[in-house]
Formats: structure tokens, C-alpha cells, sequence
């Protein structure tokens, strides 16, 4: 773990106790609530300032995934001095029609950047949508990764994920602090 400091001041923020329903149904005492440190001008920046030396100097453009994605983009755009698009889980159906919007992608090296990554499931739909569009998309930037360690669909897919953290980088960050 690079930074256990920043590690354990996300966790602390976003790490809720209580009783939530989880997007399955279950019911869990425990929630992760990233959208606490997205928020958080001072954790969001931190992170995009670990996240930058992730970031390969043949980048030509962010793709910062809706919707947690976003934020982290355009601060890490505003680090690196990079352009920023959003992307969309879907193009829209009125004005533009686009998938990515705030500038081209065809041709350009596009460098996706999301909060989380659980399963990798929208990172693979965004890669083959830019894909089509004519963008060279092969990595992702993530805040925290929390795939399994034997996860291999986004390796599958070509993409490789670099990550700030990993769900084990914070849970070791919470038995710190405990």
C-alpha cells in the first residue's frame, strides 16, 4: 500500500455502520459509501494526486466513467494537464447522441478512470464502446479495486487496471485503526 494515511482517512469517511440494503436485496451492517470521499475536496484530490503517477505519458485523453468516475477525472485532469471526456453508460438520445462527451476520442489513447471497480463490468462496456468510436482504450485508473484476486475479465478484455488501493489495502487500513 502506497499511502495507509490516505487509506485509512477514506475508509474512516466512507466505511458506515447501520443497516442498508445492498443492490441484491440483501441486507448488510456495513456500507461503503464512496461518493463520501468524491465529495471530500481534500480526499478526492489526494487521490488523484496517487492516481497521476499511474497515469502513462503517451495518454492523450481521460475517460472518466459515469457516474463516480467523473469527479476523479476531471481532478486528475486538471493535475496532469490532460483532456477530459465523460463517459456515458449510454449515448444519449437527444442533442449530441454522444457516448463521450467534452472532446474527440477517435484516434486518441483514451485512459478510463473510475472510483471503484467491483466487477469490471461497465469498464468493459466503456472500452468497447470507445473502441468503436475509434479510441485506443487498454488501461483503466481506479480509485480502489475490489475484485477478487483471481478476477480476470478486464485482463480478458485488454484492459489493465491500475489501482490507488485495493478493498484489502482498506480493510488492512480499518484493523489499524481499530
Amino acid at each position: 500500500m502506497t499511502n495507509p494515511d490516505l487509506a485509512a482517512a477514506i475508509d474512516a469517511r466512507c466505511r458506515l455502520h447501520g443497516e442498508f440494503i445492498l443492490r441484491s436485496g440483501q441486507v448488510a451492517d456495513e456500507y461503503f459509501d464512496k461518493y463520501l470521499f468524491e465529495g471530500d475536496p481534500q480526499l478526492i484530490r489526494r487521490v488523484a494526486e496517487e492516481m497521476q503517477p499511474l497515469l502513462p505519458s503517451d495518454a492523450d485523453v481521460l475517460g472518466g466513467l459515469e457516474l463516480g468516475g467523473v469527479p476523479i477525472a476531471a481532478v486528475l485532469g486538471q493535475l496532469a494537464d490532460a483532456p477530459t471526456v465523460f463517459v456515458r453508460k449510454k449515448a444519449k438520445e437527444y442533442g449530441t447522441r454522444k457516448l463521450a462527451e467534452g472532446g474527440p476520442v477517435e484516434g486518441k489513447h483514451v485512459v478510463l478512470v473510475e472510483d471503484v471497480i467491483t466487477t469490471g463490468g461497465a469498464v468493459i462496456a466503456a472500452a468497447q464502446a470507445l473502441r468503436e468510436l475509434g479510441a485506443r482504450v487498454e488501461l483503466v485508473l481506479c480509485a480502489i479495486d475490489r475484485r477478487p484476486p483471481d478476477a480476470t475479465g478486464l485482463a480478458d478484455a485488454g484492459i489493465e487496471v491500475r489501482s490507488v488501493f485495493t478493498r484489502a489495502d482498506l480493510d488492512a487500513a480499518r484493523a489499524n485503526a481499530d
